[in-house]
């Protein structure tokens, strides 16, 4: 007769794990010897073998009593039952390390292929680090409501990097980013800004109609803007004092 830790090395588990299949009554419990010992014999041990071979091979425990117990056919049906079980959640898996790998590549995260290019042409223009962080966030607040116009606002956006008014004016704004609201140099900024809005209007105005860019999401990245950029709230005033309103979606103030 063997005690629970001879049974727990005879079937290569640990002592907790007996107890635990006793607990969920795979494993039936032996009689006490006159001291209090539990005393298990051979047929124990094959049982706790059998157990052991199922739990390892992904086996649920709610499962395993049953399969002890069942003919061949119903083994042999209930193994590729779980052997699909098994591959899907291998799938899972899978796509949750991509995911996880993702996290470490910075702007993946969030965004489809199209922005991280554009993200990347940024930082190749020499645009500082925190002026592409922010286009960063905020396309990923737009991604996660518009995933299906990303490509094409992406095409757009990457077009307007081939005008040199535009790169200067990233420049200009990551300079400025820090500046007191009432800075004399903002005002000539938001001149080059009214330049710029001119120089792609028309642009904008051919994807305007397939645009879908709600009330909602325009107040949020408003809000964004207006809360981590200490001139953003002077410099919208400046704009609308030269014809435009907003920020996300500028337009141009009725007269």
């Amino acid at each position: 007769m063997l005690t629970i830790s001879q049974l727990a090395s005879y079937a290569g588990v640990t002592v907790r794990a007996v107890r635990h299949y006793h607990a969920k009554c795979l494993l039936p419990e032996p009689e006490r010897d006159h001291s209090g010992y539990r005393q298990y014999d051979a047929a124990a041990v094959v049982e706790l073998i059998r157990i052991r071979t199922l739990a390892e091979a992904g086996v649920p425990l709610s499962r395993v009593k049953d399969l002890l117990a069942a003919g061949d056919e119903e083994f042999a049906a209930a193994v590729v039952e779980i052997d699909k079980r098994l591959r899907a959640e291998i799938r899972e898996r899978q796509r949750h390390r991509q995911r996880i790998a993702q996290l470490a590549a910075g702007d993946s995260l969030a965004l489809p292929p199209e922005a991280i290019a554009y993200l990347q042409r940024l930082r190749e223009l020499g645009i500082p680090e925190r002026m592409v962080e922010g286009e960063r966030d905020a396309w990923i607040l737009v991604a996660a409501q518009l995933p299906d116009q990303m490509a094409m606002l992406m095409t757009l956006k990457t077009a307007q990097l081939e005008e040199p008014l535009v790169i200067e004016l990233y420049r200009d704004l990551s300079e400025a980013i820090d500046w007191d609201p009432d800075d004399p140099r903002l005002p000539v900024l938001v001149d080059k800004l009214v330049a710029s809005i001119g120089a792609t209007e028309a642009e904008w105005e051919d994807y305007e109609e397939e645009l879908e860019f709600s009330d909602e999401l325009v107040d949020l990245l408003d809000t964004v803007f207006l809360s981590s950029v200490p001139i953003a709230r002077r410099l919208m005033e400046l704009l609308q004092e030269r014809g435009w309103t907003g920020w996300t979606r500028l337009e141009r103030v009725s007269r």
